[in-house]
């Protein structure tokens, strides 16, 4: 059974810890999946990652963004992950349309039919089925991402007035979407998170009670 499973949240909610540890439970389960992340999940679209989340903050506008973010994600849904989905297996995502609605949207202020449409003609309507959405305030979130090394810190160097808005629109998305968007709070233990996920997997069906 092929499940489209999205993770979402600010800077340094620790996503990709619970990625990670999802990974492993389904590779246990011997559960057909693969892991993917955005921007990037193809070799063209990983071309693309650089100029979004490197360098100066100044580099891009928010449509610019948008558009570059779009012709990635195209990539990625006809090349990765319809197809891999139609074969039957889970698709894990770090990041998805959710975040360009936070981050260009609520972020950056671009308009949301213009998103939506892009996304539209991009994607032919697909959507997550589950979207796990990591709570953590800005300042915390924040903080934990200083400690991280790597040159992509375009996003963690934008003022705090701009993670607080992309903050208020994933919780705006999420009381949007009760029906997929599944909300975490990202101050908890990372194995008291994991076990909300694979709670809320289970009693969905989606994973079989001894996993």
């Amino acid at each position: 059974m092929s499940v489209f499973v999205t993770f979402e949240g600010g800077e340094g909610t620790g996503k990709s810890t619970q990625i990670k540890l999802l990974s492993k439970v389904l590779e246990e389960a011997q559960v057909p999946h693969i892991l993917t992340r955005e921007p990037g999940g193809t070799p063209q679209a990983e071309k693309i990652r650089p100029l979004l989340v490197q360098g100066e903050v100044g580099s891009w506008d928010g449509v610019s963004e948008y558009l570059l973010l779009s012709a990635g994600r195209r990539h990625h849904i006809t090349s990765l992950i319809k197809p891999q989905l139609k074969l039957g297996k889970w698709v894990i995502c770090d990041r998805y349309q959710d975040s360009s609605c936070a981050y260009q949207h609520y972020g950056h202020g671009i308009d949301l039919d213009f998103i939506n449409h892009v996304y539209d003609e991009i994607s032919g309507g697909l959507q997550p089925d589950v979207t796990f959405f990591i709570d953590l305030p800005p300042e915390a979130g924040l903080l934990r991402a200083k400690h991280r090394q790597g040159l992509e810190d375009r996003y963690e160097s934008m003022d705090i007035k701009f993670h607080h808005k992309v903050y208020e629109g994933y919780k705006a998305i999420a009381k949007a979407n009760p029906q997929r968007y599944i909300t975490l709070d990202g101050s908890g233990a990372i194995e008291e998170i994991h076990h909300e996920i694979l709670k809320y997997l289970k009693q969905r069906g989606a994973l079989d009670d001894n996993a």
